[in-house]
Formats: structure tokens, sequence, C-alpha cells
């Protein structure tokens, strides 16, 4: 008797075990975009769990507005998901001395990261640990509402006279609602960091966060940034702010046509072209340039990184997860180009030869005309941080409500940028 109930509780602890486990991991994953990425994603996600049924993973996606900010508060927390697509700007702002993010250093096991350049990984090294895999670069540049651009009788602009003589043509040709171009603060930024860059071979930062245009350079600056508004080339702040807080791609003067282009990142237009009305197409442009200049200013980033928690407790399971979404076949051809063209070179020889990387692409053409032009920009993460760009859009409005002059508006902006960067730097 007493054998028999030894061998019972044997038998259920070795199932208990055996249950156990059989039980899969799970895993969070997050990531932010418009509905083709959320799709593109998902799809890879089922094929990582066929191939991997000892582990799950629950989704977690959202838009770009407001993902930051919910980000922010799982960081703080210790409650961020496992496995997290993030962007290269925000290193400065969670992982200073490399300690934000798990060290994918420490799991070249499960990575293959022989299909990086080494300065494709050393762009997201902080203090010597690896902090995400670099999944694509992108840069900005100059796309058109094809349609919108024939009814106003306009070739697409080459210089900045010409782009600043289409936003009248549009008022007088097709109405106070039409505008040659829309941009948020960020593409803002980004475009007035380039034109003086062909003017002066200056950009905004220096490296360390400085700023490098003197006063006149400034006022100069904010003179070219009024004139987005005053020139009918832009809607103003308090425009673009009446269409409420959605991505512009889903408002709807994008969706009719009254706002005819963008400069935007290459990687996100095709949010942009799923939301045109037909038959307009989205067209790439030529990149504006100050005639005579070589330095064209285009801004190359890494566009986004798949980085794994610190504070996971699968670290292997997460890093298998960020290996098979870059590196497995079935994975890069369910994503394509929704998070641009991969750096992975395995994924980018595969999409080429299955004909994905298509060069008549508006994103791949978009990407390829950044990379035939001369630049001497080097990425900074100041540039794109969100308290530096709610500067710059009071700085817009105050410009708007014309009470102070360029130069005072310059002023003001310097001064709240420098303790924002002083802040970020301690």
């Amino acid at each position: 008797m007493m054998n028999k109930l030894v061998s019972g509780i044997i038998a259920s602890l070795l199932f208990s075990c055996t249950a156990s486990w059989a039980q899969p991991v799970e895993l969070r994953m997050s990531w932010w975009g418009g509905n083709s990425r959320h799709q593109a994603t998902l799809k890879a996600l089922e094929a990582f769990e066929k191939a991997h049924p000892e582990i799950k993973v629950k989704a977690e996606y959202t838009g770009w507005d407001g993902h930051l900010s919910r980000l922010t508060t799982q960081m703080a927390s210790g409650t961020e998901p496992d496995v997290m697509q993030t962007n290269w700007p925000w290193l400065i702002l969670f992982s200073k001395n490399g300690d934000g993010y798990y060290d994918l250093n420490t799991l070249k096991a499960e990575l293959d990261l022989s299909q990086y350049q080494a300065s494709d990984l050393q762009s997201t090294t902080v203090k010597g640990k690896l902090n995400g895999l670099p999944i694509s670069v992108n840069a900005p540049v100059f796309y058109y509402n094809d349609l919108t651009w024939q009814k106003a009788g306009l070739a697409y602009p080459k210089n900045w006279d010409e782009f600043f003589a289409a936003g009248k043509v549009f008022q007088q040709k097709l109405g106070n609602n039409y505008y040659p171009y829309a941009m948020v603060d960020q593409d803002v930024i980004l475009l007035l960091n380039a034109y003086m860059m062909q003017t002066h071979q200056k950009s905004m930062f220096n490296s360390d966060g400085t700023f490098a245009w003197n006063e006149a350079q400034w006022s100069e600056a904010f003179s070219f940034v009024k004139r987005l508004s005053d020139d009918h080339v832009l809607p103003s702040p308090k425009t673009l702010s009446s269409y409420g807080k959605g991505n512009l791609y889903e408002m709807k003067p994008w969706i009719n046509g009254e706002w005819g282009g963008l400069f935007t990142w290459n990687i996100t237009i095709r949010m942009f072209a799923n939301n045109m009305t037909p038959p307009a197409k989205l067209v790439l442009g030529d990149y504006v340039m100050q005639p005579g200049s070589s330095e064209s200013g285009v801004y190359f980033k890494t566009a986004q990184m798949l980085s794994v928690a610190k504070s996971t407790k699968h670290p292997k399971e997460a890093a298998i997860l960020v290996n098979f979404l870059l590196n497995d076949p079935q994975s890069v051809e369910a994503l394509g180009l929704e998070r641009g063209i991969p750096l992975n070179k395995g994924a980018e020889a595969l999409l080429s030869e299955k004909g994905v990387i298509d060069p008549s692409d508006p994103v791949i053409a978009g990407l390829r005309q950044a990379q035939s032009l001369q630049t001497t920009v080097v990425a900074t993460p100041y540039i794109e941080d969100l308290q530096v760009i709610d500067q710059f859009t009071a700085a817009r409005e105050k410009l708007d409500q014309g009470k102070q002059t360029p130069a005072q508006v310059a002023a003001d902006f310097r001064q709240q940028v420098e303790r924002i960067v002083r802040r970020l730097n301690r």
C-alpha cells in the first residue's frame, strides 16, 4: 500500500513538472505605426509562434501619438514590454549610460549579428552596451500629391524661391484651404536645418547639444520659419491644431488633396499614400536646394530599433523573438518595407530577390535620392527631443501672432532649449 502511495505521489509530481515545463513563456511586444504596419507585424508574430510554440507573444500596438508618453510611464515603473520597437533619439532619454535596455551583446548566442555592419551596430551602442538592433535608416525628403499640383499648374520646386512662391499660387488658384505642403513641427525643424546647412554649412546643434548658429543666423532661421505661414506654404500652427491631434495622413485636408505635399521621413510615406483619394498618387520630387550649394543638409538617422527590456524575466526568449523578426525569411517577407529598407543584409537581399525592394517605390526612391546627395549632417537626439519640439511650436505660434520679431522669438527659444539640454545632459 505504501509503495502504491509513493508511486502515486511521484507520478503526480512528474505530471506537475511536465505540465509546468510545457507551459509556454509569454512575452509582450510593443510598437507604433499605421494599420498596414500592425497587420504585417501580427502576421510575422503568427509565424513566430508556429515556429516556436514554446513562446507566446502578446502584441501591444498603437499609433505614434501618445506612444512615447505611455512607454515613459512603463519604463519608469519597470513594466515595459519584453521586446520594444524603439526610436533612436530615445536613447538619451532612457539609456544615457547604456543601461536602460538589456545589453544584446550578452545574447549573441540567440542573435545573428553578422548581418549588420559594425557602424550600424555602433549607432545603437551606448558606452559599450548594444541597446537595440537597428531596423533601417531613413531620411526626410519631398513628396507630392500629383493631382493637386497639376491643378495648381506648378512643377515641383527645385529651389527655395520656387518652394515659397508655390504658396501664393495655391492660394490664388485653388483657394485659402489649399497649401503646397503640410508638416508637423518636427518636420519643420528638419526642413529649417536643411536650409541652414545649405546656406551656412551649420546644423542647429553641435554633438554636445550646444547651438551652432550665431545671433544673426538665428534671426535668419526664424525669418525663414515665419515665411512658411506668411507665404501660405504651410498651414499655421493654429490652423493645423483646428484639425485635432491626429496624424496628418488621417486628416481630411490630406485625404481630399487640399494639402499638396510633404517633407517627411521616407519610411512613413506609405501611410500617406494609402490615405489618398484616387486617382491621386504620391510621387517623389526633387530635393529643394540652395542654388550653388553642394551641401544638401539631408538628415539620416537609424529609423528604429528592436530593444529588449532590462527588466525582462525571459531575455533568451526575447532575443529569439528579435532574431526571428529581423532574420527569418517568413518574418522578413511579412514585414516587407513597413519599417523601411532593412539594414540586415540577409533581409535586404531576400526582399530584393522577391522584387519587394522596387526602385520605383516612393519609399525606396526617397532613400536612394537622399543617399545620392552630399551631406555632412550628423544625427543628434536633441533635434527630435519632444521638449525641444514643444518650444519650437510655441515659437511658431509667437511668430504668427506678430507681437515679436524673429530675433526676439529666436532669443527666447534658445534660452528655453539650452535649459532643456542641460537637464538632458545631467
